[in-house]
């Protein structure tokens, strides 16, 4: 592996381009979990009863969590706009952004426990991609 290129059945792969998938595939998921997360709270907002009954939080109330879980929401979506034109500002806002629905969804899984656990493993693939992934391109 000390060349650019290499040959793998046949055909010149570039391993400049190795990560490209992971990168496209985080940028659509992030915008993904941005939409779900903006989904979350306009519901939490103005529709409660879909939530878990009784459910209890350290912090203020469900009404509290979907402003909260909204306002993120759309920050995701901004940042997989960032992280899809390919700058590194880009990329550690994707970063902050997933870190911060991880968290958040983790918070209100309260009220939805197993939507809640998807949209936080969504997020920590987002993370995982973005890190590995996300680096300045090697030019030689």
């Amino acid at each position: 592996m000390a060349s650019v290129t290499q040959r793998e059945a046949g055909s010149t792969y570039d391993l400049e381009d190795r990560g490209a998938g992971w990168l496209v595939f985080a940028s659509a998921m992030l915008g993904l979990v941005g939409i779900l997360a903006v989904i979350d709270g306009v519901v939490a907002l103005s529709k409660s009863k879909f939530y878990v009954a009784d459910a209890t939080y350290v912090f203020s109330d469900l009404r509290t969590w979907g402003w909260i879980t909204l306002i993120i929401g759309a920050f995701a979506i901004v940042a997989a706009m960032g992280v899809l034109s390919g700058s590194q500002f880009g990329r550690w806002f994707g970063m902050i952004a997933a870190s911060v629905i991880a968290i958040d969804q983790f918070v209100f899984a309260q009220a939805y426990p197993l939507w809640s656990l998807l949209v936080f493993g969504s997020a920590v693939l987002v993370i995982y991609a973005l890190a590995v992934y996300g680096g300045r391109r090697v030019s030689t």
